[in-house]
Order: C-alpha cells, then sequence, then structure tokens
C-alpha cells in the first residue's frame, strides 16, 4: 500500500496553488459539445473524471462495452446521452460504482421510452443499452424525478431535454438537495443555445431545437480550492496565497466556501483583471456561545473539509444536509468520523440528520489516515500537516479530481515523500 508522508517545515505559506479546472463543468461541457456538433473547449480539466468522460464520448462511435470506473458524473451523463443517442451496448463502473443506485435515472429514461436494462442487479450498474433511439413524440416529455438522491440523476436528464422532438417538463419532488449544480447546468445548457427555463423552484422547462456550437472556457475548480482555504486556516500566522483562475461571480455552488471560512479565519480578496483570488489568514471571530449549524445540502463536498478544519481549530459545529454524504465514493459520513477519532475528536448524530464536529483533545502527531478510495477524503486531511506530521495512505486516489494535488503542496514547501 502506497503511503505518503507530509510534514510542515515552519512559517507562514505563501505563494501560488495551483488549481484544477472544474470537473463539474467541464463534463457538462464536454457533454453538450458533442451534441451540439462543435464548439472549442479550453482550460479543459486534468482529472481522471473529465479525461474520462472525453474518451468514452469517443469510444460511444466504436465500442459496446464503455466502463466509468468510479466516475459519478460520467456514469450518470453517459446514461442520458447514451439513450437518447441510440446506443447499444454495456455501460459498467468499479465495484463500488456498482453499488451506487442509478434507477431514479434509468426509470425516468425508461419512461421517454429508453430501452435499459439491469446486467445485474436491479437499480445499479452495469446498465445494458438496447439500441432503441428514445420514441418520436412532439408534445412535451412530461417528468417527475425526486430531488434529493443525486442532481446529477437531473442534471443528465436536463442536458438532453432539447434533443427531445417536443422538449422536456421536469417537476422535482421533496427536497431539491445541491441546486447550483442544476443551475449550473442550466447555465451551460442556455451558453450551448438552449432555452431553459425555471418555472418555479421545483420545475423546469426545456424547450426543443437541439444545441448550436459554442466555445467555452472552464473556471478553476472551487472544490479543490477549498483545501486550500483548509490550508490557509491551519497555517502559521502572515499566511497568504493566490489561487489563480477563480471567479468572482462563479456558477459553482461551492464558491459559497469563501463564505464558510471567513469566521475561520480566512479572508478572500478577488484580483483584477481575472487575476483569481488571494487568500489571507486574519483572525478568526470569536468561538460562538453552542455550536453553529451550517447546512451543506448545496455544497455536499465541502462537509470533509470544513468538518477537519472546524476540529483542528477547536470550534464545535453542526451539520446538516449531509444525506447525499452516503452514496459518494464511499460512505463520507463514516469516513469523516472514524479519521477524526485518531485525532480526540468525533463527529456525532445529534438530532436525526444532523451532525455535530466535537473537537476533543485534538492533536496531530503522525497518525495514518485512509481514504476509503476517495480522493475528497485524502484531501481534506492533508492540510492537517500545518499542525503537525500525517501519513495518507493511498494517496493516488486525488487523481480523480485534482491529479497534481501533491506536487502543488510541495510547491508552496510542504514536505511531500
Amino acid at each position: 500500500m502506497s503511503t505518503n508522508s507530509l510534514r510542515w517545515p515552519g512559517g507562514p505559506l505563501t505563494g501560488t496553488g495551483r488549481l484544477p479546472a472544474s470537473k463539474s463543468e467541464a463534463n457538462r461541457a464536454l457533454l453538450l459539445q458533442r451534441l451540439a456538433g462543435g464548439g472549442t473547449l479550453a482550460n479543459l480539466s486534468e482529472a481522471n473524471d473529465t479525461v474520462l468522460m472525453a474518451r468514452l464520448l469517443d469510444e460511444a462511435d466504436t465500442s459496446t462495452l464503455l466502463d466509468a470506473q468510479d466516475a459519478g458524473t460520467v456514469m450518470r451523463f453517459m446514461t442520458g446521452y447514451l439513450a437518447v443517442t441510440g446506443w447499444r451496448g454495456t455501460l459498467t463502473g468499479s465495484a463500488r460504482m456498482r453499488q451506487r443506485p442509478i434507477g431514479v435515472l434509468v426509470d425516468a429514461l425508461r419512461t421517454l421510452g429508453a430501452d435499459i436494462s439491469y446486467a445485474e442487479q436491479e437499480g445499479y450498474p452495469p446498465l445494458v443499452f438496447g439500441g432503441q433511439p428514445l420514441a418520436e413524440r412532439t408534445d412535451p416529455a412530461e417528468l417527475s424525478v425526486r430531488g434529493d438522491l443525486s442532481s446529477q440523476y437531473i442534471s443528465a436528464l436536463l442536458m438532453v431535454g432539447p434533443t427531445l422532438p417536443g422538449g422536456l417538463r421536469l417537476r422535482l419532488t421533496g427536497e431539491v438537495g445541491s441546486r447550483p449544480y442544476i443551475k449550473m447546468t442550466l447555465k451551460l445548457m442556455r451558453h450551448f443555445g438552449a432555452t431553459a427555463t425555471e418555472v418555479g423552484p421545483a420545475e423546469i422547462v426545456v424547450q426543443p431545437g437541439g444545441y448550436r456550437p459554442a466555445d467555452y472556457t472552464v473556471e478553476s475548480d472551487w472544490s479543490a480550492a477549498s483545501y486550500w482555504y483548509a490550508l490557509v486556516a491551519l497555517a502559521p500566522a502572515g499566511t497568504s496565497v493566490v489561487l489563480p483562475g477563480l471567479r468572482e461571480k462563479s456558477w459553482q455552488g461551492d464558491h459559497v466556501i469563501q463564505i464558510i471560512m471567513r469566521p475561520l479565519g480566512v479572508e478572500t480578496e478577488f484580483l483584477a483583471d481575472g487575476g483569481g483570488a488571494r487568500l489571507t489568514q486574519v483572525p478568526a471571530t470569536p468561538v460562538p456561545a453552542g455550536a453553529p449549524t451550517t447546512d451543506f445540502t448545496d455544497c455536499p463536498d465541502l462537509a470533509q473539509t470544513v468538518a477537519v478544519v472546524t476540529a483542528a481549530l477547536g470550534r464545535p459545529r453542526r451539520f446538516a444536509g449531509l444525506h447525499s454524504l452516503r452514496i459518494k465514493e464511499t460512505d463520507r459520513i463514516a469516513g469523516i468520523q472514524n479519521e477524526l477519532r485518531k485525532f480526540g475528536a468525533d463527529m456525532l448524530e445529534v438530532e436525526p440528520g444532523i451532525f455535530e464536529v466535537q473537537p476533543g483533545a485534538f492533536h496531530v502527531e503522525g497518525q495514518t489516515i485512509e481514504t476509503y478510495e476517495d480522493h475528497r477524503m485524502a484531501m481534506a486531511f492533508a492540510p492537517l500537516a500545518m499542525r503537525g506530521p500525517l501519513r495518507v495512505h493511498e494517496p493516488e486516489v486525488v487523481r480523480k479530481s485534482y491529479p497534481s494535488f501533491w506536487r502543488a503542496l510541495a510547491a508552496v514547501g510542504m514536505e511531500v515523500e
């Protein structure tokens, strides 16, 4: 088993944190570019998920077996794309992907006329596509889909909506999670020429007519930026880091990390002429009485990062909106709990659906982090090296979203062995 040993040599953290491009934007843009029949995409993510998305879109023209590996967006987005293009073959994934449900999306596509069956367990990949194009219909296709499971199901349906002869009317039932990702999808669809309108908080109408080619430059990834916010929060006084490529007016929901981290001692300044953002360590606000609550329904990928930082800073905090974390690359709630306990902290469910980080006698002294085949477990806990030596098992998991993560840390002075 491979392991990285991390150590901060001391002194303020300064320099430039090199970020990958947003894989959320890139994977949507790749699919829309293909449906539009052209356009140039700049600053595509180096993340494995994006490289994989681009490859499978190409391979679908000639192959009858596609492997989405452990990439949730690839599995869900390709499912919609393959259904509307009448592809014949099998779409599979990693062992963990075969445990992640996809029945909600498949049921919706079947309602539209897709010929999809399950190769193994009902409701889970692998999926078998029968090669039958969706039924021709001139009236708008109407679907109702649960909004509380994964926004990726919703985005997959929305993106294929303009290709349907009658368009699509999509109603979302229950609580809608990760809503910023849905809004990102709609903005990118409009950029590629589609007409999609939110007619209420739970209903979206997509007009027929397809897409038109367009150029697009992908923004740097705010989810990746969250780990630099954590590093700055935990670093010695005098710390300041520049993160190129971030936009003040971002389509990415995880840009709220700048708001979440301000009370924890990180100030954000956007630089002129698109120069990105400068993060500066400032005094944290006084610890409030009790444990404040942050709702992560719209930004679940930030939960691990914030849990680690609040525990290390000795600031109790309650976390809501974590329901989707159970079906990610790993059960992220269990992962956070297991790893925080190694440092003397914990995250307990104090009310149904409400978890509280309890810092305890937090200490960093050479513990080893298990990553559970989850890129965000590795990167969320790595900033603790600012407080003491640390080891990370299977560090290569970062290839999924931020392949250069360890090199980027070494470039600003982190000792990575």
